[in-house]
């Protein structure tokens, strides 16, 4: 009995903290809307990479395998997005689950033969996955734009009240707000059984399928959960921007938001947010300062990718972890 008060409490507990996490996020929103109001677009681009770069840490981070394909994802709910506010509905809210829902059925088409491979092998077909939708969207250019982009289309106000300003106001709180509810759901995933599942199936797949975890069924599943995040993601982009270019399907968009979820720490959506948020200010206050040399600085952050393997955050905490157990220690 003692026992189970315990946990009981200790649940409890972690529940609370999770609480004051969101309202404190809410707090930080509200601090850079008012200090920060002439970077609105900046932070909103921010808050759209991070929920991309969250969907990839599912798959690379969790499941641990290493992708440079998830753009196909973010481009396939950003075309979905924009050609539905085009020619159905400029409502954002019902463009915004029908990019969700493309990123998933790509994610599910591609992952019933991805998932079966590891490594190198699905690293490359990933690619491969992106470069035949890149391909696919430049030689429709009747309905995508082609080389020019998804243009020509509105959106609606956000509720019926809340219009897409020039200023970004609204696109700023629409999007911040559905990053706080994509981690909040991916968090309660990845906490669950099955999310717990992925994770032994990245330390030991052999000892998983030993204990009968059927590792193909939750590969699959844990790969149409990123696609769809990884939909909403280009959803947002397309709406806020109200333009979809080719560059959405692109390798880049995939290798730089690899890069972000390796500097923040693979495994830990909230490292995944730092690593966006550390890359994208960088990029741009570099950018900025030397349009033509800023490219020196980005090498630079992947030079410390590279000495931080296990992410900025990781760090963080285990500089934090070993102060605590020194000052505990010394006081014993």
């Amino acid at each position: 009995m003692p026992i189970a008060s315990y946990s009981l409490g200790a649940g409890a507990n972690m529940a609370r903290f999770a609480w004051l996490g969101y309202v404190l996020a809410l707090a930080v929103m509200f601090a850079l809307y008012w200090f920060f109001p002439g970077s609105l677009l900046m932070l909103t681009h921010i808050a759209i990479m991070a929920i991309l770069v969250m969907s990839l840490d599912l798959v690379t981070g969790y499941a641990g395998l290493p992708t440079l394909g998830h753009a196909a994802m973010f481009g396939m709910g950003a075309y979905s997005a924009g050609l539905f506010a085009k020619h159905f509905s400029p409502d954002p809210l019902l463009g915004l689950m029908v990019g969700a829902g493309s990123g998933a059925l790509v994610a599910f088409i591609s992952g019933l033969f991805l998932v079966r491979y590891q490594g190198l092998a699905f690293l490359m077909l990933t690619i491969a996955v992106t470069l035949i939708l890149q391909s696919l969207a430049n030689s429709f250019q009747g309905i995508t734009g082609g080389d020019n982009g998804l243009t020509g289309y509105d959106i609606s106000p956000l509720l019926g009240q809340f219009n897409f300003d020039m200023f970004g106001v609204t696109g700023y709180w629409y999007s911040m707000i559905a990053m706080l509810v994509c981690y909040a759901v991916l968090r309660r995933v990845m906490r669950s059984p099955f999310g717990l599942c992925c994770v032994g199936i990245r330390e030991n797949r052999e000892r998983m399928a030993a204990n009968g975890t059927r590792i193909y069924p939750h590969l699959v599943r844990l790969y149409v959960i990123a696609g769809f995040f990884s939909g909403v993601a280009g959803a947002l982009s397309a709406q806020v921007t109200q333009v979809v270019s080719l560059d959405s399907l692109g390798f880049e968009l995939s290798a730089e938001a690899l890069v972000m979820l390796v500097l923040g720490g693979l495994g830990t959506l909230n490292g995944a947010i730092i690593g966006t948020t550390v890359y994208s200010v960088i990029h741009h206050y570099a950018a900025t300062a030397n349009p033509f040399h800023w490219l020196f600085v980005i090498g630079g952050l992947l030079m410390l990718v590279v000495f931080l393997p296990k992410g900025l955050l990781n760090r963080f905490m285990n500089r934090i972890g070993r102060n605590v157990l020194s000052l505990i220690g010394r006081g014993t």
